[in-house]
């Protein structure tokens, strides 16, 4: 097929479904397309490589990530944000158009690229997580929390964000000294410690990355809580003991959805009788769906943000009883905003580190997501499961009146 038959074929496809906003393509040979409604946010792009036209056809997500990667797609003034706000703001309304099309034939593909037994998790683990450690301080907080913080107010700090997400946390796993905890997904080993420094919890703490392994020990030891926290580098279906609560934030998005019931169900075995479970997860508003291909590729294998009939679905059939769901909706969107904030400070250095596609790469990842969560129906969930629906009070008032987990506390 000729070149201007696909040039023809995607300015056909792309006119289908982008109605708002406005985008302004600039193709190789100079031919001008334009879409949307002519109001804000205007973007404009240049493709650099004439067979664009025809790839972003068949993988549009890969092919556009691949290309502001690799410099074949230029964003005037580096607009990311406000390409992606477009893009992302208007694929909802295509869903019966051309890039629903694709969403569906992946949707089918997703048990296949989400079966996720224990060799295989650890390979995807490190791919994402066992980068240089050095990169991750650069734009994290000063705890190294890679997950959704919780901003009381917008002006708050990504520290004093992170710190709020960790108390709320901990309120709802109604904490006790002497309390054995279970945080699977530990990470660097922040909620771990903060539980166990702050709240006189026991916790083990289980990765499957060998970095954060490290780290999280070297944490322990350096902070005198060798002795309350340990980690293991296992898999979480590989441990034995029971534990009075679990606790796992961002590590739920791995595991897959073939294995939600396989996670529950461990959960369930290594709960005691009165435990308190929170998964704090990433999610989706739709229904179930798929994970972008490029994501995938390049940052996270195997990864999948469950919609929450899908979750609750194996939470049922495992015999766990919700006590409490709440959504989060904008705040991992400022998270993510902090963040790469942060990474742009310190580009250089990652540089250094890595080399420009790699900037190009994770730059495209952290406006990407949140522009996913602004516009692209992401968010986050907290739930809380037990044994038995009395483990937990009545109402929410422990978490958010002193008075009412005091007096919790005395009926003891």
């Amino acid at each position: 097929m000729a070149a201007s038959m696909w040039t023809k074929l995607f300015d056909r496809m792309v006119g289908s479904f982008l109605h708002r906003g406005t985008l302004i393509i600039q193709l190789v040979d100079g031919t001008v397309l334009r879409y949307g409604d002519g109001q804000p946010p205007e973007v404009r792009v240049a493709f650099h490589d004439e067979d664009l036209p025809r790839r972003l056809l068949f993988s549009p997500e890969i092919v556009m990530g691949e290309g502001y990667m690799d410099g074949t797609i230029t964003v005037e003034n580096d607009d990311l944000h406000g390409l992606l706000q477009v893009l992302l703001g208007n694929f909802p309304e295509g869903a019966g158009t051309w890039p629903g099309l694709l969403r569906m034939f992946r949707k089918i593909a997703t048990p296949i690229l989400q079966f996720n037994p224990t060799g295989k998790a650890r390979r995807n683990v490190a791919h994402h997580y066992d980068l240089s450690g050095e990169m991750y301080e650069l734009f994290l907080d000063t705890d190294k929390q890679y997950s959704c913080a919780y901003f009381r107010t917008p002006e708050v700090t990504l520290e004093e964000a992170q710190a709020a997400k960790k108390a709320h946390i901990a309120g709802k796993l109604l904490l006790e000294p002497g309390m054995k905890v279970l945080d699977i997904g530990c990470g660097w080993g922040g909620m771990a410690l903060t539980l166990a420094r702050d709240y006189g919890v026991q916790v083990l703490g289980v990765t499957l990355s060998t970095e954060q392994h490290k780290v999280a020990t070297e944490r322990a030891a350096a902070a005198g809580l060798s002795d309350r926290v340990e980690f293991r580098l296992t898999d979480y279906r590989n441990v034995r003991e029971t534990f009075d609560r679990i606790v796992s934030v961002g590590m739920f998005e791995h595991v897959g959805a073939p294995h939600y019931r396989e996670y529950f169900r461990h959960m369930k075995k290594l709960l005691n009788p009165d435990g308190v479970a929170l998964i704090h997860t990433i999610g989706r508003f739709s229904p179930p769906g798929s994970t972008s291909p490029w994501i995938t590729k390049y940052i996270f294998p195997g990864g999948y943000c469950p919609a929450l009939s899908e979750t609750m679905a194996a939470v049922e059939r495992e015999g766990l009883v919700e006590t409490d769901v709440e959504i989060w909706r904008l705040h991992y969107a400022e998270t993510l905003r902090h963040w790469q904030m942060r990474f742009e400070a310190n580009i250089d250095k990652v540089r250094a580190l890595y080399d420009d596609r790699f900037c190009r790469m994770w730059r495209f990842y952290l406006v990407a997501s949140e522009m996913s969560f602004r516009y692209g129906g992401q968010c986050v969930f907290q739930i809380q499961l037990a044994r038995r629906q009395e483990a937990v009070p009545l109402t929410r008032d422990y978490l958010y009146v002193p008075e009412a987990r005091a007096a919790l506390r005395a009926a003891e």
